[in-house]
């Protein structure tokens, strides 16, 4: 919304007052409070996007941009460049994107033991030829799937996404591409 709410809900912040009545918000994650001025200048610094299916099938199916974007991912994610991303690694990638220990931007508590069993699960999926890794091509065929997946998911209902200008996911990179072939 215009009143920066909308936006706030979005990203996973909880909105409320304080003793003085001032209007609170406060990330879920986190659990950084922020003023109204402060949430500001945040929304200032990050960017609304629109996105729905066809924007994520059209970013996959631009083969060049899509094993571009996948490739950088990739070797980010190789913590020791030898070519291949470990079960540690692929581990270490999902955490960092919270999907497993948040429902609706809310931390859950899942035990440990779940945990592991769901990231092995993951890799397992990834590891096409059970090699005990994952080559650029696995991760490549993965991915494109997992998008596809989201795109499928959305359909031709847009949704809205408040991302920061410098963030590099995905589904940002797909809204990028589609406003430069609008531009």
């Amino acid at each position: 919304g215009r009143d920066g709410i909308g936006i706030a809900v979005d990203a996973g912040m909880a909105v409320g007052t304080d003793e003085r009545e001032s209007v609170r918000y406060r990330d879920e994650r986190t659990k950084r409070v922020w003023t109204k001025d402060q949430m500001r200048e945040r929304e200032r610094v990050m960017g609304v996007v629109i996105i729905d299916g066809s924007t994520v099938r059209d970013f996959v199916s631009d083969e060049a941009q899509f094993k571009k974007s996948v490739d950088e991912r990739f070797a980010a994610l190789d913590l020791n460049n030898d070519g291949v991303l470990s079960k540690s690694e692929l581990r270490k990638a999902f955490e960092s994107f919270r999907l497993l220990e948040s429902h609706f931007g809310v931390d859950v508590a899942t035990p440990p033991e779940e945990l592991s069993q769901l990231y092995n699960s993951i890799f397992e999926k990834f590891d096409c030829d059970n090699s005990g890794t994952i080559d650029l091509e696995e991760f490549r065929s993965e991915m494109k799937k997992i998008m596809l997946a989201i795109a499928d998911g959305l359909g031709s209902s847009p949704i809205q996404m408040a991302l920061e200008d410098d963030d590099q996911n995905f589904l940002k990179q797909a809204a990028d591409l589609e406003a430069s072939k609008i531009s």
